[in-house]
């Protein structure tokens, strides 16, 4: 099993692009505790080093859809900014969204097409009503039909029908890539700043945190 999730600072400020970079690290190391998989499929850099305006990663093993949703919405990354000393700033958000990468391309096969002799009028009309030589063939896998009587030989008019619904399919596939490409880019727009479904923050060094378990237990 395996899903893809897409990361995007959207059009916020560089520290986006800087939190976006950390909270990949962080969700990589907590796949890593639940034996799960992760590849970087592919990456928009930012301005700066070792930062990210996008990121499209691909999450794999038992259990990759709970996980990927459990890192779905809007991320918060909370810490002062690394760029303008002062700011009063520290929530710093980045979408994720799951998205399809690839759409799946319709195979054709002649087998998979009904051909059904019918007659139709039109210019000859009379001879082709007689002899029945337009064609109508239905693809039944993506039910696209077509109909073709340009011909006076059903054979011709067969091989014409054959053609176009192989070109139908083809563009049907290509308006579906389109529609996913489309939709992957709309993400980066999702972006909304506020009300984070996940926040994550730098992690405590082990010295202060058992420095705060000792605060802890004094009486």
């Amino acid at each position: 099993m395996s899903v893809h999730l897409l990361l995007s600072a959207g059009r916020g400020p560089q520290e986006c692009a800087w939190a976006l970079a950390l909270l990949l690290r962080r969700l990589e190391s907590d796949a890593t505790r639940q034996n799960l998989e992760t590849r970087r499929a592919e990456t928009v850099p930012g301005d700066r080093p070792d930062t990210y305006r996008s990121v499209l990663i691909r999450i794999s093993g038992t259990g990759a859809e709970a996980f990927a949703a459990s890192w779905t919405g809007t991320l918060c990354w909370q810490a002062p900014s690394p760029y303008r000393a002062g700011t009063g700033r520290k929530n710093w958000y980045v979408i994720a969204r799951p998205c399809q990468v690839d759409t799946p391309r319709t195979t054709f096969a002649e087998a998979d097409v009904d051909i059904v002799a019918c007659r139709t009028g039109g210019p000859g009309g009379q001879h082709r009503n007689k002899a029945s030589t337009a064609v109508r063939a239905t693809h039944r896998p993506s039910g696209i039909v077509v109909v073709v009587d340009t011909e006076r030989q059903f054979s011709l008019n067969r091989r014409i029908a054959m053609r176009l619904l192989r070109q139908r399919i083809e563009e049907g596939d290509e308006t579906a890539g389109r529609a996913v490409t489309t939709a992957r880019w709309r993400v980066h727009d999702e972006l909304v700043r506020g009300n984070p479904t996940r926040i994550e923050r730098p992690e405590t060094p082990k010295q202060d945190l058992a420095s705060q378990e000792q605060t802890r237990r004094r009486p």
